[in-house]
């Protein structure tokens, strides 16, 4: 398993952590997020999951991945 912090712009709330967990949950990935500091740290096998991946379930929730 690999392990990745991703900086994303936009969460303020209860909602957005559900909503970016949620996103790399359904491809595979486990997402913690913090909102303190606007990361999401990630852990998830990288022959499953890309990067690439991840930064667009979560840019498909309408955040931006920086």
């Amino acid at each position: 398993m690999q392990n990745i912090t991703l900086n994303v712009q936009g969460m303020s709330c209860g909602h957005c952590v559900k909503s970016v967990e949620g996103a790399l949950s359904a491809i595979g990935a486990n997402g913690n997020v913090d909102l303190a500091s606007g990361t999401v740290t990630v852990e998830y096998d990288e022959a499953k999951v890309s990067v690439a991946a991840m930064k667009e379930a979560i840019e498909d929730q309408g955040y931006d991945v920086v």
